[in-house]
């Protein structure tokens, strides 16, 4: 079943429960989804979709960040609850020594030695890790191995 069906099944399901919160993230999720494909006029792979996803997540947390900053609890709550349900159409996340293990093996297949050499190994990384790891993280690993 692709990403997008999965996404459409899950509606249905809200609604039959009249899970609000729920609801109405995936309905976010959707319409991004939707945007996306009348703005380019094609049919989304799943690729593409979990893009999308990974692009909503990063908007919530950087919108948890800064309601923690200006103590909006209430926010901060709803936009986890936001997160929790968008973190479900993720593929399975990779563990920190997997992450580790692929940082390792694209420095030493792109022969990377210096941080200015971050580019080629993040090029090579995200078509890798796209979706199943957090890429400022692997960023900031990156950064930590050729300093």
């Amino acid at each position: 079943m692709s990403l997008k069906a999965r996404i459409s099944d899950d509606m249905k399901a809200a609604m039959r429960a009249k899970d609000s919160a729920r609801l109405g993230t995936i309905r976010l999720l959707l319409a991004a989804i939707k945007q996306k494909e009348v703005d380019e006029r094609i049919e989304l792979d799943d690729a593409t979709a979990g893009s999308i996803v990974e692009k909503l997540i990063k908007q919530r947390k950087d919108s948890i960040s800064q309601f923690q900053a200006a103590g909006r609890d209430d926010l901060v709550a709803a936009e986890q609850a936001e997160l929790a349900v968008l973190q479900a159409y993720l593929p399975e996340q990779l563990s920190a020594a997997e992450v580790e293990a692929a940082v390792a093996a694209a420095i030493t297949e792109s022969g990377a030695a210096s941080p200015k050499d971050m580019g080629k190994v993040m090029g090579l990384l995200k078509a890798r890790l796209a979706g199943r790891a957090d890429m400022g993280q692997v960023s900031a690993l990156i950064k930590a191995r050729l300093s």
